[in-house]
């Protein structure tokens, strides 16, 4: 539980899966072309992994190439903020029974592109905090 002098706290399991359902939109950290890289993605929470849809391109290359991946999200509000970050394994959806499922999901591309492929992020670890807002403190004397 947060207190005054501790804006700070851990956010629990459950709260961080509520937040991961309460945003549309989250970005992904992947290794590019030997570089780290990041996108931005719009997903849905299914039970407790990550599923978004993308084209084939270099996103879809790397994640075939190397699965580990970071995927994090924040907001905030006029009193409160968060931040949760799940690092885990990104598999292409390509069995027909896995896409059918995934196509019943409320998951449709922001921008008029082909986006038709499925991919669930499988989480191995989660982490999340959750911030009061405030005034910075008195610097004190120093």
């Amino acid at each position: 539980m947060e207190t005054e002098s501790n804006p700070v706290v851990a956010a629990d399991d459950d709260g961080m899966w509520s937040l991961l359902r309460s945003t549309p939109l989250g970005r992904l950290g992947v290794v590019a072309g030997g570089e780290l890289d990041i996108f931005p993605i719009n997903y849905v929470v299914d039970e407790k992994t990550i599923v978004f849809r993308t084209a084939e391109g270099t996103k879809l290359v790397e994640l075939t190439a190397r699965s580990n991946v970071v995927f994090e999200i924040d907001g905030y509000t006029e009193h409160d903020a968060w931040s949760v970050v799940v690092k885990g394994t990104a598999e292409r959806l390509d069995r027909q029974l896995e896409i059918d499922r995934a196509d019943t999901l409320p998951l449709r591309p922001w921008i008029p592109t082909d986006k038709y492929v499925y991919v669930r992020v499988a989480p191995t670890s989660l982490s999340g905090r959750r911030f009061r807002r405030g005034p910075e403190p008195d610097r004190g004397v120093f």
